[in-house]
């Protein structure tokens, strides 16, 4: 439940933030916010990152979906355990709902987050959420996925041997 409780903290102030941005910042406008390291510029993204498969929002849109509904269905039927497992997998839903509300609603992403002391593709929160949460998710699945339980096997069990007359 607590799971659900934060996915649902950090969905909202994804949303808050792209509409905080999208009606207060003109569209390619860019406003300090670090110093240095990072301005909030309002870009509408049709595309994935990079602007990978733009303007082809219906292909995202699906892909976004299925991962959403994968991880909930490996949620679930409990693939992932423990606060690693079940925080990786919230944080990959959580960004993928968030990022696909905004491709369902406004036909593109609405990134804020550039940069300045490097070329780097816009991003929003979402995109956060789902970067930690593959990071995560390796993380988990390498070092600490639990591994299948073996079951002991008695070798005579199913044997209809012959007695040995005694």
């Amino acid at each position: 439940m607590i799971y659900t409780i934060i996915a649902l903290v950090l969905l909202v102030a994804d949303q808050v933030v792209k509409y905080l941005v999208r009606t207060g910042i003109d569209l390619g406008q860019s406003i300090p916010f670090i110093p240095h390291l990072l301005d909030l510029t309002f870009v509408r993204n049709t595309g994935a990152a990079f602007s990978m498969l733009e303007e082809h929002t219906w292909i995202l849109i699906l892909i976004s979906a299925v991962v959403v509904v994968v991880v909930a269905v490996l949620t679930a039927r409990k693939v992932f355990q423990g606060w690693l497992g079940l925080t990786a997998a919230m944080l990959v839903m959580c960004g993928g709902i968030g990022n696909l509300i905004d491709r369902v609603v406004l036909g593109y992403v609405t990134d804020m987050f550039q940069t300045t002391f490097m070329n780097f593709a816009v991003f929003n929160l979402a995109d956060c959420y789902i970067t930690v949460g593959v990071v995560l998710l390796f993380i988990y699945v390498l070092f600490f996925y639990p591994e299948p339980q073996k079951k002991e096997v008695d070798p005579h069990a199913d044997c209809d041997l012959p007695g040995d007359g005694t």
